[in-house]
This record gives structure tokens, sequence and C-alpha cells, in this order.
């Protein structure tokens, strides 16, 4: 390996593994008859892991009231550091009333397994419509990430935090891979700039044309598919990773891709979890970030381009990770192919345009996606997910 391959540096200059060692795993064990509990649910447990693998960095913890502050209001942490999206551990006032500053709290998740410590350094009430506004640009109980807002508890608590230990996803063992992980495997292939593709939606061609852009300009792709929370009506992880198999395996060239799975939730903030995506990604290691039509978005609360136009509210070297913008690609009848209008003459008639929503639309009614939008054997796979006959194609 050459020395001189390396990494983009970790979000605030290093990368943080908040994961227990042996010994501190040990002495938390053997307090944790004693210590006063918070129960997680399932997104408060993808945070708690993304903060103790780095995936979150500079983060150590739940965020204090100046962190929330600052990144609610001006999308940077106390400290002016960029942070476009809240990470926070609300609970009841009861329950916060009964827990106290300075002591340690343990962790479970939803069925009760020990899966973390936080030492408890502040408790403080916040305003659920502000941040709603702020961050979704709507205080609309419909939005799903509002609506994650208005179900929590009125007290978030603040302070650092332990993963007991690093557990495998039993789901994609294969595909968990690191911020440590993905860092040295970049090194390791001599890969100096590295591009990061984010979709919660089943990969399709237009995904496809955009990332093969892409990868004309940059040494290797890290194909980063989320499996965290996601809306009941999104397509489910386990067929999503299939599909990403799928094109991996079929339609890119095997030694520029890095499939890897992101074990946060969605927020569906829009342009604010943009730039929260993409400072995941470059702690990952990623030099380059792509961002497409609506990313991240969810019914009609955000522009079309408002996640590529938040970009510019940073300065330049700000973010330390490019973003690569792309116009919403469709497939042109006029010249057989994907294309967008910067590169395609044809007329409104002559485009095949599909959204995400639109697929899950058409397979909920029991249809699949036509070939001019998703390749053949990522359709069967869907139309197998869905229990559809592939004839009836």
């Amino acid at each position: 390996m050459s020395q001189s391959i390396k990494n983009i540096a970790p979000h605030g200059g290093e990368l943080i593994n908040r994961i227990c060692t042996d010994e501190q795993r040990q002495e938390f064990l053997d307090k944790a008859d004693h210590l006063p509990r918070v129960t997680l649910d399932e997104r408060a447990v993808s945070d708690l892991v993304m903060i103790a693998i780095g995936g979150f960095s500079p983060l150590t913890g739940f965020m204090n009231q100046a962190d929330y502050k600052g990144a609610v209001d001006n999308m940077r942490l106390e400290n002016g550091l960029p942070w476009a999206v809240p990470v926070t551990l609300s609970v009841s006032k009861e329950t916060a009333d009964a827990l106290k500053e300075g002591a340690l709290i343990r962790l479970d998740d939803a069925s009760g397994t020990f899966v973390g410590v936080m030492e408890l350094q502040q408790k403080f009430t916040y305003d659920k419509i502000h941040e709603a506004l702020h961050v979704y640009r709507t205080n609309e109980e419909k939005h799903p990430g509002v609506a994650v807002v208005y179900s929590q508890g009125e007290v978030n608590l603040a302070g650092p935090v332990w993963l007991l230990k690093r557990e495998a996803d039993p789901r994609f063992p294969a595909y968990q891979i690191d911020p440590a992980e993905s860092r040295a495997l970049f090194r390791e292939k001599e890969w100096k700039t590295v591009v990061g593709f984010q979709t919660r939606n089943p990969i399709h061609r237009a995904h496809e044309y955009i990332i093969k852009c892409a990868l004309e300009i940059v040494d290797g792709l890290f194909l980063h598919p989320l499996v965290g929370a996601t809306k009941k009506d999104d397509i489910p992880a386990d067929v999503r990773m299939r599909c990403y198999e799928i094109m991996r395996d079929h339609y890119f060239p095997h030694d520029r891709v890095v499939l890897a799975i992101n074990p946060s939730a969605m927020r569906y903030a829009g342009p604010r979890e943009a730039i929260f995506h993409a400072l995941i990604r470059k702690n990952y290691g990623c030099t380059h970030f792509i961002v497409g039509r609506d990313h991240a978005g969810v019914g009609d609360y955000y522009g079309t381009y408002d996640a590529q136009y938040i970009f510019d509210e940073f300065e330049p070297g700000e973010l330390d990770i490019t973003p690569l913008k792309f116009e919403h690609a469709f497939f042109c009848k006029r010249t057989q192919q994907m294309a967008t209008t910067k590169t395609s003459p044809s007329l409104p008639e002559e485009r095949v345009h599909l959204s995400g929503t639109k697929v899950r639309e058409m397979l909920r009614r029991g249809e699949l996606p036509p070939p001019e939008f998703s390749r053949p054997q990522v359709a069967a796979e869907l139309a197998k997910a869905m229990q559809i006959p592939v004839e009836s194609r």
C-alpha cells in the first residue's frame, strides 16, 4: 500500500470511538443492576451506535443544550462546526426528574437489553414546534420527522455515551463496515477520491446513471444504503440490499465499488439531512457525496433542488466534502438512454420520469416498474418481495 494515500479528515478532525474496551464493559456490567435505566427506541439505538463508531464525529454523546440550539437555529455546533440535524435523547419529565446530573445511566433497548451507558451531564427542555419549523421547515404532524419530534418526551438528556459492545447486524453482517474499517479499506485500495451514495429506495436506473457519472471523476464508489428506522411504507431494508447486490454484481466494475450498510435512521429532513448525510460519509472517508433530486425529502415539503442549494450556505471548505449535484434523470425515448435536461434534446413527452415514491405505489398496486426505470433483475427481486407474478410485467 502506498504510504502517500491518506483519508480525508473526519468531521472535527478526530474519528470518535465510544465502544467499550473489555475492561470498561466489565466495569459497567458490574454496576448494571444499580444504575437508573432509560429505554431507547429504535432511532435512539441507531444514534447510540453511530456516535460510538464515529459515524457522527465529532459527537461523543447526545447533544447538550448549546449544541442543540446551535444545530437547530444555525446549523452549527457551539464551537462553530457545521451540523444540520439535532441528535438528542428525549424522555418524559417524570423519567428526567428521577435522574441526577453527574450520574451514570444504563441505556437499554426496547427489549430490555443493556446496550450502553450515558454520563448524564445536563437535562434541558426544548420547544418542539421551534425544532420542527427550523429542521423540517414545517410544523405539520403528518410529516414523519415532525411526528417523531412531537411524540418524544419533553426533556432532553445530554452527555457522553459508551456502547457496551459493537454487535454484528444480524441482517447484514457481511456489509457492516464501520468508519475506521472503511477508511482502512479505501487506503488499501489506494483510492484518493471516494464518492458516497445514499438512498432509502431500491436502486433504479436514474440512480445508476448519476452514480456512473460520478464514477467517471473519482477513484471509488461507496454504496451506503440506510438500514435504520424508516417509514412503514418504505421498501424493507433486506429487499433494498438485495437490489444493491444485483446492481453491484451485474452493472458496476467490482474493483471500484464497496457496498456497506449505514446503520442510522432516516429523519426525512430534506435539505438539512443532505448536509447530515454528507458529513456522515465524510466520517466514513468519502471525499465526494452525490446529491440528487429531493434528497431525503418526503411529500411536497421541499423544493426539488433545495437539498443542493443548502450546500451553498456554507463557505468553501467548511464541510470539507464535495457535493456532486445532479438533475432529475429520466429515460429518454429519443436517444434510448438515461439522461437529464443537460444532456438530452428531448421534449417533456419523450421522457420517462419515475420516482421511488411512484415505484412504491406501482408495487402496492401489483404493477412492476418498466424496463426504462428498473433493471430486469431488480424488478424481479421487487416482484418477489411484493409477491407479484413476474409474468404480470
